[in-house]
């Protein structure tokens, strides 16, 4: 803690060095540091006393009987609420910003930022999701059945992938600047199937096509028919697809029933648990960052590529995930964890 401090005090020293205002010193160092890492109150103290000639980056005597911190108080606030801000806790426990800061430190807080989640699941939702992964656990008492799977589903591919990183600069610099998506951008709706030896099938749909249940069971003729060519012989398939509107269409269910194939459950508000999602796609996406085609067909010809590029292995540790990713959801009580 006392490191941290000292730290701080040398950076200010620096700003002060370096001609800029106390202002200027204690937007840059919370910039680089973090919020509240530093008080104006505490800049403009210190900066009159560097002015003054006195260079020491040590605290001078104060007189009275020394200020005591609540740090149970501060830690009971913390637990109940981690989105509560310094200034908040400074404000409830009448204390500076930077003590609070120094000792959240010391009590092993740090500031990190919460991910995304799908959906603001209810507790029937949990309960749902957590009945029909115990439900496809025990299943069977292996998991060969996992080699039937063929699951797919939809996504943008989009022709200009830019992504927006942070940047290791001096303090006195200024981030370079990224252009911003365009509102309208252009992409091109891919479809694809796949199973534990790689991609069977995929697509690309004709702009402004919509994806509804007589284009779902078009397409699952046009699956049917590249399965028989790619797998021949292959008698059982265990169909796993989310919970789009035109997956659960009745029009769909009778085409799946058609062709023999058995669905697998899957619960709404579940791409934790789709292989497309959380395996397949998730790559494309890392592959694809950065990259900017000038046309559709080149744009294409990479996911093409791509898809033929990973090996089976690839496909095949996607869907034998699946187990350990219900088990996960069972734990949890069917609540989203940790990936």
């Amino acid at each position: 803690m006392a490191d941290q401090r000292e730290h701080i005090l040398h950076c200010l020293l620096y700003e002060f060095d370096s001609g800029r205002t106390a202002a200027e010193a204690h937007r840059n160092i919370n910039h680089v540091m973090g919020q509240d890492t530093i008080s104006r109150s505490t800049c403009y103290n210190w900066y009159e006393k560097f002015r003054s000639g006195d260079r020491s980056l040590q605290d001078e005597a104060r007189p009275g009987r020394p200020q005591t911190f609540d740090e149970a108080k501060l830690r009971v606030l913390i637990e109940a609420d981690p989105r509560l801000t310094i200034r908040c806790l400074a404000a409830d426990l009448k204390a500076g910003i930077s003590t609070v800061y120094r000792h959240l430190i010391a009590i092993g807080k740090v500031l990190k930022l919460g991910c995304w989640i799908p959906h603001d699941l209810s507790d029937f939702d949990k309960s749902r999701r957590s009945d029909i992964c115990l439900s496809l656990l025990s299943r069977r008492r292996n998991f060969n059945w996992l080699k039937d799977i063929i699951t797919g589903d939809e996504k943008w591919a989009l022709y200009i992938n830019r992504s927006r990183g942070r940047q290791w600069i001096s303090v006195d610099q200024q981030p370079e600047p990224e252009p911003k998506p365009d509102l309208h951008v252009k992409k091109v709706m891919l479809s694809v199937w796949w199973d534990t030896q790689g991609i069977i099938y995929h697509e690309f749909l004709p702009h402004n096509t919509t994806v509804t249940a007589t284009l779902y069971t078009d397409q699952l003729e046009r699956l049917k028919t590249k399965l028989a060519s790619v797998r021949p012989g292959r008698e059982k398939v265990l169909f796993l697809h989310d919970n789009a509107r035109p997956h659960i269409a009745k029009m769909t269910r009778q085409k799946l029933l058609e062709l023999g194939w058995e669905i697998l459950p899957h619960p709404p508000y579940s791409p934790d648990i789709a292989p497309s999602d959380y395996h397949l796609f998730r790559s494309l996406d890392n592959h694809l960052r950065g990259k900017v085609f000038a046309n559709e067909d080149s744009l294409k010809t990479e996911i093409t590529n791509f898809f033929a590029a990973k090996p089976s292995s690839f496909y095949k540790a996607g869907i034998e995930a699946l187990p350990e990713r219900w088990r996960k959801i069972v734990d949890t009580d069917g609540d989203y964890f940790s990936d």
